[in-house]
């Protein structure tokens, strides 16, 4: 297994600092968000000349930051307006659900998934499909933002700890329009706990990492400790290994 330190304080404020400004300046905070990603993958991987997918990455940062550094990479994504959010469809990508992803089993020497899993109504069968892609000894990167997370209401945070239904009205009285995300419809409240001990369970992948995205000490540690990863944790990021298929053995 791989050892990966901690990251660093400031990389971490640096994250924090875009992420803060993600409304007001997307452009920047996905830039920076891909250029870290494709590092964290890369000390797992090389990417120069790997197959990367990237299930459900927008417009393609994530896409283009994996291209840059060698990889042949695609980007699969379902929200039409998300893909086409700059008048243009990026290189090499295509409108479709992470449920059902228009690609042959193991194709993949990486699969990518930056902050979907918690907009999926069963993040389960959407973890199966990312390793079904995925060859044996491939990589699968998977962070999400957690519900009790101070960010898990996303726009409306930190004000969905006090109810969704409450933090989408303030929003809309003090933005004048209606929050992206509803509860239950494009955003579903996923846990850390329920999360690990399904991947866990699971036969076709090997745990290579837990920890927390963003903060910069004892990233694996606080993922750890049961009520406050659930607040702490911020955002939980995966490392998986899929396994060899039993005809492999």
């Amino acid at each position: 297994m791989t050892l990966v330190k901690d990251p660093s304080i400031r990389r971490s404020a640096a994250l924090f600092r875009a992420f803060m400004r993600e409304q007001s300046d997307p452009y920047t905070c996905y830039e920076l968000l891909a250029r870290d990603a494709a590092a964290q993958v890369e000390k797992y991987v090389p990417l120069k000349g790997a197959t990367v997918i990237d299930v459900g990455g927008g417009n393609g940062h994530f896409t283009e930051e994996f291209r840059r550094r060698g990889a042949r990479a695609f980007l699969f994504e379902p929200d039409p307006a998300e893909l086409l959010a700059h008048g243009r469809r990026p290189e090499g990508a295509a409108l479709a659900d992470g449920y059902l992803l228009p690609v042959a089993d193991g194709v993949a020497d990486v699969t990518f998934s930056s902050n979907v899993l918690e907009h999926v109504a069963d993040p389960q069968t959407f973890v199966s499909e990312l390793v079904r892609v995925t060859r044996p000894g491939g990589l699968l990167y998977v962070s999400f933002t957690n519900w009790y997370s101070p960010w898990g209401g996303h726009e409306t945070a930190p004000w969905h700890y006090l109810g969704h239904e409450r933090a989408r009205a303030r929003y809309a009285r003090r933005h004048g329009r209606a929050a992206k995300h509803t509860l239950g419809d494009n955003l579903f409240a996923v846990h850390i706990g329920s999360t690990l001990r399904h991947v866990r369970s699971r036969d076709d992948v090997e745990v290579v990492a837990a920890r927390s995205r963003y903060w910069p000490f004892w990233a694996h540690a606080i993922t750890r400790v049961p009520v406050l990863r659930e607040i702490a944790t911020w955002n939980l990021l995966l490392i998986l290994r899929r396994c060899p298929d039993d005809d492999d053995h």
